[in-house]
């Protein structure tokens, strides 16, 4: 029987069909999609933070509207994505539990402060750029609720990208003060959006299978040159320049040239000790201890609820 189910979940695969949660996989393939998702999910949550701290700081009524309505968008996706967890088998629960003990992790780049209102649109042109290079091939990912849950949240990505990229257009069209404060921020933010994509493929344990299972659609390496192709003419349009002395066209590879990334940085942020990790798990805690009661009213009145479906019937 086993090897039945085993010869329908490869013929699944092969054929480049989605597995649903009726279907039988194997743990190896369970267990790794409920690592990505739920580590997907903590990253959005999580994500919430740095530009949440300046909606009381905008500029404007029509910034902080826009920052608000962001910031909103963060927290639908990472409900979509517990849900699609969920489906595997995981509880919701434990997932908050294990990001608030540092036993599950979240993107590094929201372990970096927010300094200026810039970062606000430079989090969109690089951060949400690179999360719309890693996450538009998962739209394909092997797992039905996985990949559904990826178009939409792309689509509001991409449109999350589309207004930091404005705010820094209008940036740089202000005062000298501005555009300084554009250049400095990008300055800061243009090498941990390189890190998004994680370690290189030669360092990373999970990818050859990821691909096998056709859960990931391209290795690290292959999203992070995408991801500086795209942001090279980007950088220039906008009028900034991107720190790294070494980036250059190259002719015979078709693609651009970058610097060395310091790995070193990017494992110790891993490890906890980055500028904000304590920051960031310190203020989720506090919110999920916040709103135990929240929890608590809604538990009590669903088995009410039931207890009356029951006596009706």
């Amino acid at each position: 029987m086993t090897e039945e189910l085993e010869r329908r979940f490869e013929d699944t695969i092969a054929r480049d069909q989605r597995l649903e949660p009726r279907d039988w996989v194997p743990e190896g393939y369970r267990k790794t999609m409920i690592r990505q998702i739920s580590q997907h999910a903590h990253s959005e949550i999580i994500g919430m933070q740095p530009e949440g701290n300046w909606i009381t700081r905008a500029p404007s009524l029509r910034r902080k509207a826009i920052l608000l309505a962001k910031v909103q968008d963060e927290a639908g996706h990472g409900l979509y994505l517990y849900s699609a967890a969920e489906t595997l088998g995981a509880d919701r629960t434990e997932l908050t539990e294990k990001l608030i003990s540092g036993a599950q992790k979240y993107s590094s780049i929201f372990n970096y402060p927010t300094v200026t209102f810039a970062d606000v649109g430079v989090i969109g042109w690089l951060v949400d750029g690179a999360a719309i290079c890693n996450q538009v091939p998962l739209c394909r990912s092997s797992y039905g609720p996985y990949a559904r849950g990826m178009i939409r949240i792309c689509k509001e990505e991409s449109f999350h990208q589309r207004q930091g990229y404005e705010l820094l257009m209008t940036m740089m069209r202000g005062t000298e003060a501005q555009r300084e404060m554009v250049q400095e921020a990008t300055n800061r933010w243009w090498w941990p959006s390189l890190m998004m994509f994680g370690p290189p493929d030669a360092d990373s344990p999970n990818t050859e299978q990821s691909m096998a299972w056709k859960i990931k659609r391209h290795t690290n390496d292959e999203l992070r040159q995408r991801f500086v192709d795209m942001s090279v003419p980007q950088a220039e349009a906008l009028g900034v320049t991107l720190p790294d002395a070494e980036l250059s066209w190259n002719a015979e590879r078709g693609h651009y040239d970058f610097g060395a990334i310091d790995w070193d940085e990017f494992k110790q942020i891993l490890k906890g000790n980055g500028p904000c990790n304590a920051e960031r798990i310190a203020k989720r805690r506090a919110a999920h201890e916040d709103g135990a009661w929240v929890r608590e009213a809604a538990a009590a009145h669903a088995a009410k609820q039931r207890d009356r479906e029951r006596s009706a019937a």
